[in-house]
């Protein structure tokens, strides 16, 4: 069993949680139910699977939940490209979250490529 915490891909993905929560609160009110929701629930996702894979006691089951996050950080890559398509939220913030999904998804790939070589 791995310490979730002490992986990188963990704590990068943390922060994008992080920044994504701080962005959403920046979208219009009647976005409550629409893409915030969306954006908030990818961004969990992302480190919640990271963490539950590291449960996993086979590196084929941990790859499996490592590859579920990387789903959802092209999820959350989609979901911000349509905020920024649609002018909504602060923009700033917007380019900071899409530049860390990119670091973020090729640390990923390399640390997936990793375990999977094994």
């Amino acid at each position: 069993m791995r310490n979730f915490r002490k992986l990188l891909i963990w704590q990068k993905a943390m922060r994008i949680c992080t920044d994504v929560y701080i962005f959403a609160a920046s979208l219009p009110v009647e976005e409550k139910f629409g893409i915030r929701s969306q954006i908030t629930r990818a961004a969990v996702s992302i480190p919640s699977n990271i963490a539950e894979g590291c449960s996993r006691m086979s590196e084929k089951e941990f790859c499996h939940y490592l590859e579920i996050s990387l789903g959802s950080s092209f999820e959350l890559e989609t979901q911000m490209l349509l905020c920024e398509s649609l002018k909504l939220g602060v923009i700033t913030n917007e380019n900071k979250i899409l530049e860390n999904l990119s670091t973020f998804q090729k640390m990923l790939n390399s640390y997936y490529s990793k375990i999977n070589s094994h």
